[in-house]
């Protein structure tokens, strides 16, 4: 019978003290690996942390801030000895389109979300190179391969981290670290909950008529980080529940 799927592999997470970040740190260990949860979230991380055990360290990192990543990227090495998986899952959401986003908002949703995703690759290719390889995992979005309505900031954040993923997985491929994107639909998380009801958001718009759990997202992260996908690189996970399959207008 095969083991975990993670075993002995050592990961970061960002934004993991809570809804998806936490549901792929929990899957992460259940696989048999190494887990720090970085999150400018600290009361919720250290909760998780004593949850998880010994295999789970919190770390407090702000994602705009490269001195907090590369501190992150040395707590990681120092505790566990290396850096096999960085999940970039830290992300905000803001609504409003081109009239009604004001400069600020824009330039905050992309701090996060782009800014973010990209200083977390920084710091972490170098400690992945040491380590003889790795898998980068970037949470992009359905909206980082479509457009929306009213989610201007949030959109272009997204297809963002859509391009840099590809353009970092060609770079790096040569050390055997491999970089890909996952692009969930409507996940039910606090993030998430200002849209209203999922339940009937999703009936309305998904085939799958649901929302996406965090744990669904978390096995395709598991997967991404996993050597079972080491051929996988540079692409788009898509996991929406058929969302953007195409139109469910019909005539017929």
């Amino acid at each position: 019978m095969a083991g975990p799927r993670m075993d002995g592999l050592v990961a970061l997470i960002s934004g993991g003290a809570r809804g998806q970040g936490a549901a792929e740190a929990r899957r992460f260990v259940e696989e048999g690996a190494s887990v720090v949860v970085g999150d400018i979230l600290d009361d919720e991380g250290k909760a998780l942390a004593d949850e998880l055990g010994d295999a789970c360290t919190f770390v407090h990192l702000d994602v705009t801030d490269f001195d907090q990543w590369t501190a992150a990227v040395e707590e990681t090495e120092r505790i566990y000895g290396k850096l096999d998986v960085l999940v970039n899952n830290a992300g905000i959401l803001k609504f409003g389109g081109i009239r009604d986003t004001s400069i600020e908002d824009f330039e905050l949703i992309h701090r996060v979300n782009t800014l973010g995703t990209f200083l977390g690759m920084k710091a972490a290719v170098p400690a992945m190179r040491k380590a003889g390889g790795g898998s980068i995992v970037n949470i992009s979005s359905i909206e980082g391969i479509r457009g929306m309505k009213g989610v201007l900031p949030y959109t272009a954040s997204k297809f963002a981290v859509t391009g840099m993923t590809k353009s970092v997985a060609l770079e790096v491929a040569k050390y055997g670290i491999r970089v890909n994107s996952v692009h969930p639909g409507a996940v039910d998380t606090p993030m998430t909950q200002p849209l209203g009801d999922m339940t009937e958001i999703n009936k309305r718009y998904v085939p799958a008529g649901r929302a996406c759990t965090s744990e669904e997202v978390a096995d395709l992260v598991v997967y991404l980080a996993s050597p079972e996908s080491r051929y996988c690189t540079g692409s788009e996970f898509v996991i929406d529940g058929g969302a953007t399959a195409g139109s469910t207008f019909s005539a017929m």
